[in-house]
């Protein structure tokens, strides 16, 4: 019997799945943030490494396997990590993967690629992801990634819960100087940050979390009417937009029907992103079908270890049959 591990590593949480040779789910768990950029190399192969071991022990197939410390419990494992696309964290954890996770096949990639996997597969499309940061990936017509965004703080991110958060403080700071219209953003951000007035935020020095944290009273606020949230959600479906149509110029598919898929926080939160979202990308694009992910993207680590592995041994088996 071979298994598959699966791993979605984030700035919240991790979140791994093992499954069977047949596709059945045999255990899923969680353990702490594994974002090697917000909380160090080594809390995340610690947090990784957590529920690589959970997710092996509660499942009654492997134990026996376990116990004997074989070098070669899973058929592969896929991880795809917040941060891991970048050379100084690739190479490192990869490394430890290889030494510390039991498996014949490793395949360390983005948790943006493994989003992508849980979309459209291995088909042609587009992932549009908006939680604390935001980025888009696409797989194109020859099975290659495209990437635009994702560059981080502060030069990037456009559309994400940090934007909306870091626009809603600068809109309130506007408001209280006489620069810009009033707004109920700034009560609202002086009662969650318990703040006597506005100004008082500026010597907080909130990092990147705690402003990304402020983003849900922007869409309770747009909700409410207010005209300055309003504008700033349609601001971040326009950035988020611009993901997508940069990546569908590159890939060709301008006049195609191809699917654009988005996914995190900020899209889940507010039906207002979503539409102006879609209304943004259809001018630009007529054809594109724009849904909502409807699966975890650790269904798509599972995914893409299971095609790894399948693909290597078919490379073995046909080495094999030319050697003979």
């Amino acid at each position: 019997m071979a298994y598959f591990l699966g791993i979605d590593g984030g700035g919240t949480r991790t979140t791994a799945w093992l499954a069977n040779e047949g596709g059945k789910v045999l255990t899923r768990v969680e353990a702490g943030p594994s974002n090697p950029l917000k909380v160090g190399l080594r809390a995340a192969q610690r947090e990784i490494r957590s529920a690589m071991r959970e997710a092996l022990r509660r499942a009654a197939a492997p134990k026996a396997a376990l116990r004997r410390r074989s070098s070669a419990i899973l058929d592969c494992v896929c991880a795809g990590i917040a941060g891991s696309e970048r050379r100084a964290v690739h190479g490192p954890l990869f490394a430890w993967m290889r030494q510390h996770i039991p498996a014949r096949h490793h395949l360390l990639t983005s948790d943006a690629a493994i989003a992508l996997a849980a979309a459209v597969g291995d088909s042609p499309g587009i992932i549009v992801i908006a939680g604390t940061g935001s980025i888009a990936f696409a797989r194109d017509d020859r099975g290659r990634l495209l990437r635009a965004g994702g560059w981080g703080i502060p030069f990037d991110d456009f559309g994400s819960g940090y934007d909306l958060g870091r626009r809603a403080v600068t809109a309130a700071l506007q408001a209280f100087d006489g620069r810009g219209p009033r707004t109920g953003l700034t009560e609202r951000i002086c009662r969650v940050l318990d703040l006597p007035d506005i100004t008082e935020v500026v010597p907080e020095n909130l990092d990147p979390q705690q402003i990304a944290a402020l983003f849900p009273q922007v869409m309770e606020a747009a909700q409410r009417g207010d005209l300055v949230a309003c504008h700033l959600c349609d601001d971040a479906a326009r950035d988020l937009a611009n993901l997508a149509v940069a990546l569908l110029k590159r890939a060709g598919w301008v006049r195609r029907s191809v699917p654009v898929v988005c996914t995190g926080g900020v899209f889940r939160s507010s039906n207002r992103i979503r539409r102006a979202f879609a209304r943004q990308l259809r001018r630009f694009a007529p054809k594109v079908r724009v849904d909502l992910l409807d699966r975890p993207p650790v269904e798509g680590a599972l995914w893409l270890a299971r095609a790894y592995a399948t693909r290597r041994q078919w490379k073995a088996s046909s080495r094999d049959r030319a050697s003979r």
